[in-house]
């Protein structure tokens, strides 16, 4: 059951405790075994993959499975009905037209003394999108990894995807990565998916930025290979952070609690309110919808262990608690959500009135889904074209311009100890004609 909490110190350290759920001793145990899997990749390759894939998976692969075949791509669109075919090409075009507004401009300016200086955004030139499977299939997450990659240009982008029963990929997986662009996809997951984007395998080709959201193991992969590739984010079990008024409708409340809940076993889920009878009212629609929900046991323990409402005195109070925890999915079901945005600094994604439920921003919105977790939103954002892209310095001095910047140059080359910092520009001055 949800627990109510009143205090405020008491709420500050439950929202710590939440907040560091991924940073406990099971966590460390668990970086050895990742640890391992990252290093037995890295040297043995695709028999490693295999391996681990009939460790963790139970599934048996053949060298020559690990990457879905055209065929079974072509097959997917058949498995799927056309309602959602039209709903996956629908999420296609809004994430696309979102991201195509976020694409960075290239830019030179030209100062006095014929001084050039620019940036040069370039994408990079293998992405590795990670989708996770298991509990649920995630053809969203597919599209909210591919979109911003082909918006940003990079050439070619490489998904992964744990295999089902008999080595199946959700069609609707297939289907969506398709649409959005992918056209090489590996029936690999888990941490050995990503060693195998970050070092490459005789089958994998290794990338330069792997993105996408994953299980524990998935993200200490992530935060461990990061160096020798680029990451989004570290984006760990799910989070919304709920703030409401008496004007919230508690069943609506309690329905976006749960489907953060329903993700995982880790997933948080948090009210807060200063309606002591909305907070209670929440509560039993809780229990109330769990009955007969088909992923009860999961969604009861991410409640029993990350669940919490706390009763506040007032919505500026409910921001500073907000802020504090920096939430993946803040939603805001008050009164004037516009007057409080201001004060929130630190959430993934903000979702403003009562008609704007996560699962907009998750589908069909436009923004990404990819978000920062457990206090990353704080200096971290969502993922987009950005991720994907690197940009340059462009710069160009005339002669002239350098003769005026030279004395300062070799002064704090000097002051560095640097000597042929210093030469580099002195004897350009020493041949000045």
């Amino acid at each position: 059951m949800l627990r109510i909490i009143t205090q405020r110190t008491e709420a500050e350290a439950e929202l710590r405790r939440i907040a560091n759920r991924t940073h406990d001793d099971r966590v460390t145990d668990k970086e050895a075994i990742v640890r391992d899997i990252l290093q037995t990749v890295r040297r043995d390759g695709d028999a490693a993959l295999l391996h681990y894939t009939k460790e963790f998976d139970g599934q048996v692969l053949q060298p020559e499975q690990l990457r879905v075949s055209g065929s079974e791509m072509d097959a997917a669109y058949q498995q799927i009905s056309k309602e959602l075919l039209d709903a996956i090409q629908l999420a296609v075009r809004q994430v696309e037209a979102f991201h195509q507004q976020r694409i960075p401009k290239s830019w030179v300016h030209f100062g006095e003394n014929d001084v050039v200086l620019g940036k040069r955004y370039t994408p990079v030139d293998r992405a590795g999108l990670y989708v996770p499977g298991g509990r649920a299939s995630y053809p969203s997450t597919a599209i909210m990894n591919a979109v911003p990659a082909k918006v940003a240009g990079v050439d070619r982008m490489v998904m992964v995807t744990p295999p089902g029963p008999e080595l199946r990929v959700n069609p609707a997986v297939l289907v969506a990565a398709q649409e959005a662009g992918v056209q090489e996809i590996y029936r690999v997951g888990g941490a050995q998916a990503i060693a195998a984007l970050a070092y490459g395998t005789d089958t994998i080709p290794q990338v330069d930025v792997i993105t996408g959201p994953g299980n524990l193991y998935v993200t200490l992969a992530k935060k461990m290979v990061y160096g020798a590739v680029g990451i989004d984010s570290l984006a760990g079990p799910s989070e919304v952070l709920v703030i409401a008024d008496s004007s919230a409708n508690p069943s609506f409340v309690a329905a976006d609690l749960l489907a953060q809940a329903e993700h995982d076993p880790m997933a948080a889920a948090i009210l807060l309110t200063p309606d002591s009878a909305l907070a209670r009212q929440v509560v039993a629609e809780v229990e109330r919808q769990l009955t007969d929900h088909p992923r009860r046991l999961l969604t009861e323990k991410a409640i029993a262990h990350y669940g919490l409402v706390v009763v506040v005195d007032s919505l500026e109070e409910a921001a500073e608690l907000s802020n504090q925890f920096a939430p993946e999915h803040l939603e805001l079901e008050i009164t004037e959500p516009w007057d409080l945005v201001e004060q929130l600094r630190h959430a993934g994604a903000i979702f403003l009135g009562p008609s704007t439920p996560e699962a907009v921003g998750d589908y069909l919105a436009g923004p990404n889904h990819t978000l920062p977790t457990s206090g990353a939103a704080r200096y971290a954002s969502a993922l987009g074209v950005e991720t994907f892209l690197k940009h340059s310095s462009l710069i160009e001095y005339s002669h002239k311009a350098l003769s005026q910047m030279s004395s300062a140059i070799q002064t704090l080359a000097q002051a560095e100890g640097l000597h042929s910092h210093a030469e580099s520009v002195r004897l350009r001055m020493d041949n000045e004609e």
